[in-house]
């Protein structure tokens, strides 16, 4: 009788952090380190238009992006089938075979959803090893990202390695001397980097586990193994019935849409057919940061400049910070369109559109409403 042996399981990290804190940006620096070769990346985005996947380098078949949502809530069940679906393709020789998984969540992501949705699989328990969480936490907003968002707390609390982002943005040395001590007090088991620490030691440090972490990871962890238990007997009950087998027949997941997230937090995407004049949108964005900037979680863009049109620009931006945009060599899709999204808290749409509209010289407000917007009428001078 001949046994075989199981393959050794496949090391994944989840990489999650608040929206802003520079996730995509580590992620782009760690996939050019050959320790990270061979590896699959699995993104998730929090919006109508998803701009991330367009922002890291190395897109190709060994990225997945999954649809629009919370990782943790409306996909969690396709987190589960298409971690699955890797394994059948690479058993097959379909694919190559990858050596590690990267799954960067939405930066609203409670992780203990994620944790609990591969740790406690019955089949991928077996074949994925999670080699924890690296959380990134922005040394500009994370403090007021901390006292405000509870998923900023959970994806602090319950990382291996936590990365401290944008230091250059920061002159006050006490500051981040307060922010190390405040995560270290969060977390006094994880380790403390920065964002230009060596790839294997962001991603690669032991497998996850509870030492070191404050009690309340555990409990979250069992608080989703509740939820779960919940969601599977809810489906019994009208007939979706879940099989578990630890082959790979596809299973098919069905999970309510739980929404985490306070209703005041969403997003949307303006859009612009015509190439826009650099002046414009620097006004437009001095604007909208001087008098909503607190309400301004994320501001993330891909914009045609009319005197430049074949070099779109990346906007990035995070509540009262709106950073230099980064030219890129060519468009990387052939949506030319420019289009930013924002992901905002307790800031309506139309607030937005109005502004956009001002400035583009669409028929919109007039311009006793567009200085009602700012808390500031001298910040449209330059």
């Amino acid at each position: 009788m001949t046994t075989t042996t199981p393959p050794p399981p496949i090391p994944l990290t989840i990489l999650t952090g608040f929206l802003g804190s520079g996730k995509t940006t580590l992620l782009n620096r760690l996939l050019k380190d050959p320790a990270l070769r061979d590896t699959v990346v699995i993104m998730n985005e929090f919006g109508e238009i998803g701009l991330d996947h367009l922002l890291v380098e190395t897109v190709d078949e060994g990225m997945v992006l999954l649809s629009a949502g919370c990782l943790c809530c409306t996909v969690r069940g396709d987190l589960i089938a298409t971690l699955e679906d890797l394994l059948r393709k690479r058993d097959n020789g379909r694919i190559l075979p990858f050596k590690r998984v990267i799954i960067e969540t939405t930066g609203l992501a409670d992780p203990a959803p994620i944790l609990h949705a591969v740790l406690y699989h019955p089949y991928l328990s077996m074949r994925y090893a999670v080699e924890g969480v690296v959380t990134t936490v922005d040394v500009v907003n994370g403090t007021t990202t901390l006292d405000t968002h509870r998923e900023a707390v959970k994806q602090a609390a319950v990382a291996e390695r936590i990365v401290i982002t944008k230091t250059d943005l920061m002159d006050d040395r006490q500051g981040l001397d307060r922010l190390r001590e405040r995560l270290h007090q969060l977390n006094p088991g994880a380790a403390l980097l920065e964002a230009d620490a060596p790839a294997e030691a962001v991603i690669a440090g032991g497998l996850f586990g509870l030492d070191g972490k404050i009690a309340d990871v555990a409990q979250w962890l069992k608080t989703e193994a509740v939820e779960e238990a919940e969601r599977e007997s809810h489906a019994h009950q009208h007939g979706h019935h879940h099989h578990h087998g630890h082959g790979h027949d596809h299973h098919h997941h069905h999970h309510h849409d739980v929404n985490r997230h306070d209703d005041r937090i969403h997003s949307f995407c303006l859009t612009s057919d015509e190439p826009i004049r650099q002046g414009t949108l620097d006004m437009f964005l001095d604007l909208l940061r001087s008098s909503q900037g607190a309400k301004l979680l994320r501001v993330k863009g891909l914009v045609a400049l009319a005197e430049d049109p074949e070099h779109p620009v990346v906007i990035h931006g995070v509540q009262h910070v709106i950073h230099v945009p980064a030219v890129l060599p060519r468009w990387p899709s052939d949506d030319r369109r420019s289009r930013i999204v924002f992901i905002v808290d307790d800031l309506e749409r139309e607030t937005v559109e109005k502004l956009w509209d001002a400035f583009l010289g669409r028929p919109a407000i007039d311009a006793p409403d567009a200085a009602a917007l700012s808390d500031n009428p001298l910040s449209l001078r330059r």
